[in-house]
Formats: structure tokens, sequence, C-alpha cells
């Protein structure tokens, strides 16, 4: 379930996962796998500079055609994509077996085959600048303590969790990165088993 994060530029907004199936995670209307959210984490843990400057690959979705989250999940409104996404994969029927699915990586043929149909795929700047403290995703700017919550945020599996506590091996490397880094951003961010 995303939740919401305190941007600089935007205010709160939404991060994370949507769907226990699937290991997409959404910013507002960016779109992207956790695996890849993860890869590019960690490639920023390997330099040392104050700044840092690179792209990233998403998927933008126009309001419009995200869809109603909670519709979906109450199963009363399958509208835009993720709509689509809880027709393949509905909401669980006991709410004990609502748990991110380690394994949901397996099902991203499914989820961008699907997702094409309602964006485009863009790249977006990815920005660190610790003299000011701002980290740019795209549009979004967070201060160090905000950008921290969105990693830990992935690292627990969301709300509800990771099934089991069972962390996808993407999501273990991105952790042993972070652990190992010389660049100040990531000191400090405790990532707890």
């Amino acid at each position: 379930m995303p939740l919401e994060f305190e941007s600089m530029s935007h205010g709160k907004i939404v991060f994370g996962f949507f769907n226990i199936e699937t290991d997409m995670i959404l910013l507002n209307e960016y779109f992207l796998f956790a695996k890849d959210f993860c890869h590019y984490i960690g490639q920023a843990t390997e330099e040392e500079d104050e700044t840092y400057a690179t792209s990233w690959e998403v998927y933008w979705i126009e309001p419009e055609n995200i869809g109603n989250l909670m519709g979906a999940i109450y199963g009363i409104d399958f509208k835009g994509f993720i709509g689509e996404v809880y027709k393949l994969f509905p909401f669980p029927k006991c709410q004990e077996d609502f748990k991110q699915k380690a394994e949901g990586f397996k099902n991203r043929f499914r989820i961008e085959e699907l997702i094409q149909r309602y964006s485009k795929r863009i790249s977006i700047p990815f920005v660190i600048n610790l003299k000011d403290e701002k980290i740019a995703i795209g549009e979004y700017v967070f201060r160090r303590a905000s950008f921290h919550k969105l990693i830990q945020y992935i690292w627990a599996g969301g709300f509800p969790r990771w099934k089991e506590m069972v962390r996808p091996d993407y999501v273990l490397v991105m952790k042993e990165k972070i652990d190992q880094s010389k660049r100040f951003l990531f000191h400090g961010l405790k990532l707890n088993t």
C-alpha cells in the first residue's frame, strides 16, 4: 500500500507498492519496478562526492489513467492501470494474506505489457546535492531524512511488509551497498532486519 511521504517540492506525495503480486512501485505518477529502484540506489552508493546526477527510466501515467487504488482493492472500480492490475491480481480474501510477496518480480513481464497501454516511458533526473541537502527524483525534491524513509519503506516491504520477512535478493544487495557506502547521503540510514 503506498504511503504519504513529505517532499520539499510538492508537500505530501504517495510512494510505494500498490499490489502484493508485483514489485512495481509508484511515486505519484511515476511508476518503476522496485528492482530498478534498488539498482539505481545501489549505483548512487558507489561514489563519495557531494553531488551526483544521473537519469532513471520510469513509466509516466497521466493522473486520470492511473486508476482508483481503493476502488480496485474493494473490487468496485477497475478503471485505469491500477484497476487492470487488480483484475489480474485481486486483493486477497483473507486479511492475513495481505503481505508483499518477494517473488513479485516474476510478474514483471505481465505488468510491463499492461503498463505500456497506459504510460509513456521517460527518463527523469536523479540528482543528489548534499550542499543544499536536496535529493531530486524527477520533479520531486526530498530532504535527506525523507529520502531515507523511501529506502526504508522498500527495505521493509512497504505496508503490509514482506511476506514472512523474506526480501528479494535485489533488496539485500541494495542494503549491502548502502552499508558499504562512503557517500554521506547514506550515513545513518538504518535498515534493520
